[in-house]
C-alpha cells in the first residue's frame, strides 16, 4: 500500500509518501509543497492544487492521510489552512484517492504510543521507524510521514474515511 501523508498548511504544506507492505514501513519520499507570502490566495492555493496533482500522479498512493485542523487561536490563519486542507482533499477525490483523517492525538499514539508526545519525541520517532539516518527536513514534512505511518497502523481499525 502506498500512503500519502499530508500536513496542510498554507504557507507549508508538508508531503510524506511511505509504502506499507508485510508490516514494513518504507519512506518513499519527502517534501514539502511552499508558497509565497503577498501573493495572492487563489494563486497559492493554485500552487497547492497542482503540486499535490503531480504527487498523486507520480505516486499513485492507494490511500491519502491528513491530519485534521486543530487551532486555538488565529483565526485568519485556521481560514487560510482551511482552505488549503480543501484543495487537498479536492485533488485526493479527483482522483479517487480514498481519503482518511487522524487527529493529533491519534497521530502521536500511533507513532509515540503516547498521545502527549513533543515534536522531537515525534520526529526520532519517525526517523526510527523509517530507518533514516537523518530527522526528515522540514518538519512539515516529518509530521506528514507521521500521518502516513498512523494510516500504515491504523487502516481497518479506527481510521475514518472523508
Amino acid at each position: 500500500m502506498v500512503i500519502v501523508g499530508i500536513d496542510p498548511g498554507y504557507a507549508i504544506v508538508g508531503v510524506g509518501i511511505v509504502k506499507y507492505a508485510k508490516n514494513k514501513l518504507e519512506m518513499m519520499e519527502y517534501g514539502a509543497i511552499t508558497t509565497q507570502a503577498h501573493t495572492k490566495t487563489t494563486q497559492r492555493l493554485g500552487i497547492i492544487y497542482e503540486k499535490i496533482n503531480e504527487v498523486f500522479d507520480l505516486y499513485k498512493p492507494d490511500a491519502v492521510a491528513v491530519e485534521e485542523l486543530f487551532f486555538n487561536s488565529n483565526a485568519k490563519t485556521a481560514i487560510s489552512v482551511a482552505q488549503a486542507r480543501g484543495v487537498l482533499l479536492v485533488s485526493a477525490a479527483n482522483k479517487g484517492i480514498p481519503v482518511y483523517e487522524y487527529t493529533p492525538l491519534q497521530i502521536k499514539q500511533a507513532i509515540t504510543g503516547y498521545g502527549r508526545a513533543d515534536k522531537q519525541q515525534m520526529q526520532q520517532m519517525v526517523k526510527m521507524l523509517l530507518n533514516l539516518n537523518v530527522i526528515p527536513k522540514p518538519d512539515d514534512a516529518a509530521d506528514a510521514l507521521a500521518v502516513g505511518i498512523c494510516h500504515a497502523h491504523s487502516y481497518g481499525t479506527n481510521s475514518e474515511t472523508v
